[in-house]
């Protein structure tokens, strides 16, 4: 299959979800190209000649106060459809990707073209900006006339059911994680570097954003701190670093906390660590926590969203109400002061994150594909 995969280039779950699939894709020899403004930060093309990237240019005119990005991306599409010849395109996040790809799709109509869309929902698209009222319509509008919807989690998929008019079938297809990459390393001489006294590492990886409450992440490890010798790693850059750096500060625990920025080798700083703290106000599932688990590595979070379907109260972690920092910390301090059971909690965590291997999920995808662009074929 000729698949073109419609993404935002971040850091952030979805672009992660989307580059990983379709490498995972090209691996089994079909041919993506991935369309954005930028390349997709995990998007290394240099080893596989089925990995194809298309820029979207915004040109910016004067009349313009922000660039129509929408229209780009459209004009981008019907581009990359007619002359690459795609069988499907694939759209990660219902606006503005949806959107664009389905402008696109009526134009390619008109010129004879039948390509269709399948639109994975991740969480901001329905949780944060679909809600807005002005977009509730486009939102609706663009999963009901997608071919096929599937989103992350079963929380997502009530969640969009209940604030939109929803008449399309949505799939549940989990998020995933690739176990060969993500697995616990022995890397004995960072962990020194890092814990020169053996002490416990607790590590959060986010785009410090307001809802990731990486506030509440620092407040929970001060709490840690003061009673059992530890370290934080905080992984990932955003508008509340500087914040979240003074607050360090300010709680007296600057020494025992690194700012590490964004980092290429997650699974490196993941496999050092004791503990994950995840005390988001919102997550559509988690995948960050997925792949501290495939790590061998406990997870403390918020009971937020789909979280509960990926961390297993009491089993590879503990969930607590997003605002309960006493809790998470208490939590956390039983937890570390527990040798037999915190191994057994990182057994655990390995073991769940199996669950959602990419080799297990992938399948699903393909398989989702496959009917898509034959039912398309049959109609016309």
């Amino acid at each position: 299959m000729k698949i073109g995969i419609v993404c935002f280039p971040t850091y952030g779950g979805s672009g992660v979800l989307a580059t990983e699939l379709g490498k995972a894709l090209a691996v089994e020899g079909h041919e993506v190209h991935f369309i954005s403004y930028t390349q997709p930060a995990r998007l290394d093309m240099a080893f596989n000649e089925n990995l194809f990237y298309h820029e979207v240019s915004v040109t910016n005119y004067p009349l313009f106060v922000y660039p129509p990005y929408v229209l780009s991306l459209a004009g981008k599409l019907i581009d990359v459809v007619k002359y690459e010849k795609l069988d499907i395109i694939h759209v990660h996040y219902a606006i503005p990707h949806a959107s664009a790809a389905l402008m696109a799709k009526q134009i390619l109509a008109d010129q004879g073209i039948n390509i269709p869309i399948i639109t994975t929902l991740h969480g901001t698209d329905i949780s944060l900006v679909g809600k807005e009222s002005l977009f509730e319509p486009l939102v609706s509008y663009a999963i009901n006339q997608s071919n096929a919807v599937t989103s992350v989690s079963n929380w997502l998929k009530e969640e969009t059911i209940r604030h939109f008019n929803i008449k399309k079938e949505i799939e549940v297809i989990y998020n995933f994680v690739d176990l060969e990459r993500f697995s616990a390393k022995n890397i004995e001489h960072f962990k020194k570097a890092i814990a020169p006294d053996n002490e416990f590492i607790i590590s959060h990886t986010s785009n410090f954003r307001k809802l990731k409450r990486v506030d509440n992440v620092v407040n929970i490890f001060a709490k840690i701190n003061a009673q059992i010798p530890s370290k934080l790693l905080l992984v990932g850059d955003g508008p509340d670093r500087q914040k979240t750096e003074q607050q360090c500060r300010d709680l007296g625990i600057w020494h025992d906390v690194r700012f590490l920025g964004k980092q290429d080798a997650i699974e490196e700083i993941l496999s050092v660590s004791d503990l994950f703290l995840m005390p988001s106000e919102t997550e559509s599932f988690g995948l960050s926590a997925l792949e501290a688990m495939a790590c061998r590595v406990p997870v403390i979070s918020s009971d937020a969203g789909g979280l509960p379907e990926v961390n297993i109260h009491n089993v590879t972690g503990y969930c607590c109400h997003m605002h309960d920092i006493d809790c998470m910390a208490q939590l956390a301090i039983d937890l570390l002061s527990d040798k037999e059971k915190l191994e057994q909690f990182k057994e655990n965590a390995y073991q769940n994150a199996l669950k959602f291997d990419i080799k297990k999920i992938l399948p699903d995808y393909i398989t989702l594909y496959e009917r898509v662009i034959k039912e398309s074929c049959n109609a016309v």
